[in-house]
């Protein structure tokens, strides 16, 4: 019996597709890194104004003028931020949180300071 050759298949053929759909792969790749970047770059862009925020509101309270603080935060911090100011004695705690965007895992950024009342401030709860 005589042995019949096929001619082979260019080696192209079975391939045909491929390349596109690895560079679609890749290009969606990087654009999900590049938006994860940013989303945590505007993260810690947020978590520095909240501390920026935290650290005037204690300075602020330790002086005795509590009613900049709100105006102050409202301008240093990001909008829809909260903020918490506690006084133990002659100690001054604040907090400022923000809630994380939606594309980050966790729920909130807290920012935190300390200050030490002045001489003549009185030591009255805040909120």
């Amino acid at each position: 019996m005589p042995v019949t050759r096929t001619a082979p298949r260019p080696a192209e053929e079975p391939d045909r597709g491929a390349v596109t759909v690895e560079a679609a792969l890749g290009i969606c790749s990087v654009i999900a890194v590049f938006a994860l970047a940013l989303a945590g770059t505007g993260a810690l862009v947020d978590h520095l104004r909240c501390t920026d925020a935290a650290v005037a509101a204690a300075r602020l309270v330790a002086r005795g003028e509590r009613a900049r603080v709100d105006e102050v935060v409202g301008r240093l911090a990001p909008s829809g931020a909260a903020l918490a100011v506690q006084v133990d004695g002659d100690v001054v705690r604040t907090e400022v949180s923000v809630p994380l965007p939606a594309q980050l895992p966790g729920r909130w950024l807290h920012a935190r300071a300390v200050a030490v009342l002045e001489p003549g401030v009185d030591g009255q709860e805040v909120r």
